[in-house]
């Protein structure tokens, strides 16, 4: 099979597509035939280095990388069939450092299947974003009559939680680039400029937050509590560091398939959307740079196969 491999950390284009032996699943696997892999900053911390807990090293062989997949079962392990699922259903989820690749094992329980309103580049987009927001989401408590501040609310998992908060009764105002902002306003929200000038720019509006998400880092949880946020409903995903030094929370909900089915059943009733930028999988130094630049909106998502 094909697969994404990297033998050193560094830059993007230590990223290489080789040809590795197809796996054959274990007791309580499937196998997925992987039609689109999204792109996640996880995986660019990964390639980079920056992720010393994880097992291994590319100085011991080739390392694949992935994180969230969508495609189609081929084969079944002893014992997956339990589950219900059988060869040839359409299914997605999330896995760990295999899936920019053709073929992929997970365990059955795991595996989410894919509605078929859904397109596969869209469910693989959908798969650590729903369950980062909204767990995120839960875990602050956001509910009707609250007011959102989402800190980098045209990414993948601000455009998600935006929407979930929408659909809870919440009010949302979503930071981002004035490019994104007619995106940001198409999703709900109330779009401010990232920036020095943020916290003015928020106490001109007519509403006030109540609870914070801080998918961006940097100055946001600051901003956040500057704005009169209790440090208790200020989360962040991204910056432990912050987090720590004004007492604000570090959300993370970690996967769970059935939150995953549940964002996947609103997106496959059109309420929950998320713009896909696709790279062919050989372009994957090319999705790597583009979800690096920390610009553009939505989800960055390989093609594995068309």
């Amino acid at each position: 099979m094909r697969a994404v491999v990297f033998d050193r950390f560094g830059p993007p284009d230590v990223l290489r597509v080789a040809e590795l032996p197809d796996p054959e699943p274990g007791p309580g696997e499937v196998r997925v035939r992987v039609r689109a892999a999204g792109v996640q900053p996880f995986d660019v911390y990964v390639r980079r280095g920056e992720m010393p807990g994880l097992p291994g090293s590319p100085q011991t062989g080739p390392r694949q990388i992935g994180q969230e997949y969508s495609g189609v079962i081929d084969r079944l392990g002893p014992g997956a069939s339990e589950a219900g699922l059988a060869v040839g259903d359409a299914v997605q989820g999330s896995t760990m450092l295999n899936a920019y690749a053709e073929l992929l094992c997970v365990p059955v329980h795991h595996v989410v299947r894919k509605p078929d309103r859904l397109d596969f580049p869209t469910a693989a987009a959908l798969v650590a974003a729903s369950q980062t927001a909204s767990g995120a989401l839960g875990e602050l408590g956001v509910a009707a009559g609250d007011v959102l501040l989402v800190h980098a609310a045209a990414g993948s998992v601000g455009t998600v939680a935006t929407q979930l908060a929408r659909l809870g009764g919440a009010a949302v105002i979503g930071t981002a680039s004035p490019a994104n902002h007619d995106y940001v306003r198409q999703l709900g929200a109330l779009p401010v400029a990232y920036g020095d000038g943020l916290v003015d720019a928020v106490r001109a509006l007519d509403v006030t937050p109540t609870v914070a998400l801080d998918a961006a880092g940097g100055a946001a949880v600051a901003q956040s509590i500057a704005l009169g946020i209790p440090p208790a409903r200020v989360g962040t995903i991204v910056d432990d560091k912050a987090a720590v030094e004004h007492g604000a929370l570090v959300v993370r909900a970690g996967r769970s398939p059935e939150r995953l089915a549940e964002v996947i059943a609103l997106a496959a009733r059109g309420s929950v959307r998320m713009p896909v930028r696709a790279y062919p999988l050989a372009e994957v130094a090319a999705a790597h740079a583009a979800v690096e630049s920390r610009h553009g909106r939505g989800k960055v998502v390989l093609i594995v196969e068309p």
